[in-house]
């Protein structure tokens, strides 16, 4: 029988999930959880959530809205392993035993440390470490534990996000060398075919832009965001170009390709974008339908959204407690089980 692939993927409990996340996430991580030969590992990284966020409302109504989003998508919670972070606490524990072998200069060369250092430097502050938190400086290690936990194989991020997984396997590497063969490698793997949205006013569909369009929106918000999205001034029955527009771009990244095609016939013949944009409301509304009802029905009940997430925090476990006692005893630490 052939082991399965161990996958592993990290979600950020801060902000609401939009149409971008879902086609660009969180689809192809829903799909991979309903495959009987993926062994998958999903998490809501709430400890990832304090390094920018310290208001606890925020980060508990982000964490409850991303896990309900999930599971209102589809998420199989019975294939994969669906966890809180911080229901770990064997995480935090590796945590603190890789950063004892990580070399401070490669946590210099941290993207996010070395542009939050660079505006320091932008604005001639006296200390080029100004407001930056040893959260913000370390965290490549938490990201680190958080893969080498489960000795993930495989993890899904974006091209931004493969220098984490260079330092995971680095952090990872000098362990093994030091106390012997203990982690996997993992591998990023990029998804170069993904669709990357924009948003509503032309530009990448991203919370820092406030241009996003909330997945779960009622349909009346639903409507009126995407009657607002940005368009040219060509005229009613004036051809258009479908791959220059945002409203087109949406559709296709939620349509067949049988359906993409027809449209696409459309913008030859002239669609008036009143009319695209009303055909792109009642596609999605109709789509998101369902699942923005089980939404809604998981935040009203947030105890059965809590119980899927303690069940799953145990069966991490299960592999967790095992493997750091291992850990501890690789490097004379009493186990604790």
């Amino acid at each position: 029988m052939t082991e399965k692939k161990r996958i592993l993927t990290g979600i950020t409990t801060t902000g609401t999930p939009h149409l971008g996340n879902y086609v660009g996430a969180i689809r192809p991580a829903i799909e991979a959880s309903q495959n009987p030969e993926m062994d998958a590992f999903y998490f809501l990284a709430d400890y990832h959530s304090l390094i920018k966020c310290h208001e606890p409302a925020r980060v508990a109504a982000s964490r409850m809205e991303v896990a309900a989003t999930w599971l209102a998508l589809g998420l199989d919670t019975d294939n994969a392993t669906f966890y809180r972070q911080s229901d770990i606490p064997e995480i935090p524990e590796l945590t603190w035993i890789l950063t004892c072998v990580t070399a401070k200069g490669l946590l210099n060369r941290a993207h996010a440390y070395k542009a939050a250092v660079q505006i320091n430097e932008e604005e001639k502050a006296n200390d080029p470490d100004k407001g930056i938190t040893m959260g913000l400086f370390s965290y490549p290690v938490l990201m680190a534990a958080d893969i080498l936990m489960f000795n993930a194989s495989k993890v899904p991020v974006g091209r931004d996000q493969i220098q984490h997984i260079e330092m995971a396997r680095d952090i990872g590497g000098r362990f093994n060398h030091i106390f012997g063969q203990t982690f996997t490698m993992p591998e990023a793997v990029v998804d170069d075919k993904a669709a990357v949205l924009s948003g509503i006013d032309g530009r990448k569909m991203s919370k820092s832009y406030d241009n996003t369009i909330p997945l779960f929106l009622p349909e009346k918000q639903l409507r009126k965001l995407i009657m607002k999205i940005k368009t040219n001034s060509l005229a009613p029955s004036e051809p258009k170009n479908p791959d220059e527009c945002t409203l087109f771009e949406i559709y296709k990244a939620f349509a067949s390709k049988e359906e993409a095609e027809t449209i696409r016939l459309r913008y030859a013949e002239g669609i008036g974008w009143g009319d695209m944009k009303t055909l792109l409301f009642e596609h999605l509304n109709e789509l998101l339908k369902e699942p923005r009802e089980r939404y809604a029905e998981l935040l009203a009940d947030p105890a059965k959204t809590e119980k899927i997430l303690q069940e799953g925090a145990e069966k991490a476990r299960c592999t967790a407690a095992p493997f750091l006692a291992e850990i501890r005893k690789k490097t004379g630490l009493i186990p604790f089980i």
